[in-house]
């Protein structure tokens, strides 16, 4: 996907990118292969591939979310910035966040929002589970979204609690969406969440990409994100 079909591709979403936007996503681009020789970011080192897999994908957050510009939005295990800085090209006014526990990809992180004019970014270089006990991120997002980062159970234990009620958890998730979905549902009450809706985004058949969204209908109980590697060892 070179930089022509992103546009192409995005406006067929309804989401068309201005010439600013097209700009910001080439200057993403240079940097991520720049700093991808030094510090291991992301395995897809291709620049097309890279359009694909992490910028087009990150948009298609978009489609079930609807227009971000105004509302909080935080990105946990971002990595290099996936999904929360395309989506941020995407809508200039969201109020994003960026989470993520290694501090190298906080320095590349930093750059990159500086590059792309984005000095309202927040970047806390900080595990989840630290964060959804914290004060000042604890329910205050109106989205809390995640790109791979752990199955459905444990991932939700990182979402939920730093969502208002009324706010929503996100997981872009592959071909094992619906299971992992269905096995989560006890966590899924626990936790505060409601009924789940899984939306197939555009991709490749050989690569299914879902969107897998959660509503926070209540608060979260005290007890919940427990301490950091919890919820890995033993999921709700």
């Amino acid at each position: 996907m070179d930089e022509m079909a992103l546009a192409a591709q995005s406006a067929v979403m309804g989401l068309p990118l201005s010439a600013m936007q097209r700009a910001q996503f080439e200057a993403y681009l240079a940097l991520l292969l720049d700093w991808n020789a030094r510090l291991n970011l992301t395995a897809v080192r291709q620049p097309n591939a890279i359009r694909e897999r992490h910028f087009f994908d990150s948009l298609t957050c978009a489609l079930v979310t609807g227009d971000l510009n105004g509302r909080a939005l935080i990105d946990v295990g971002t990595g290099a910035g996936f999904p929360g800085l395309p989506l941020k090209i995407l809508y200039p006014e969201l109020r994003l966040t960026l989470a993520e526990s290694v501090a190298k990809k906080t320095d590349f992180l930093l750059v990159v929002a500086a590059e792309l004019g984005f000095d309202d970014v927040v970047i806390l270089a900080e595990r989840a589970e630290v964060l959804g006990q914290a004060e000042a991120y604890r329910a205050r997002y109106d989205w809390a979204v995640a790109r791979g980062v752990a199955e459905m159970r444990v991932l939700l234990e990182y979402l939920l609690p730093l969502c208002r009620v009324g706010g929503q958890a996100l997981a872009q998730k592959g071909e094992n969406a619906a299971q992992e979905t269905a096995v989560a549902s006890e966590a899924i009450t626990i936790l505060g969440g409601g009924s789940p809706q899984i939306t197939l985004a555009p991709s490749p058949p050989e690569r299914p990409h879902y969107l897998v969204v959660v509503p926070k209908v209540k608060a979260t109980p005290a007890a919940y994100p427990r301490r950091p590697g919890m919820a890995g060892k033993r999921p709700l």
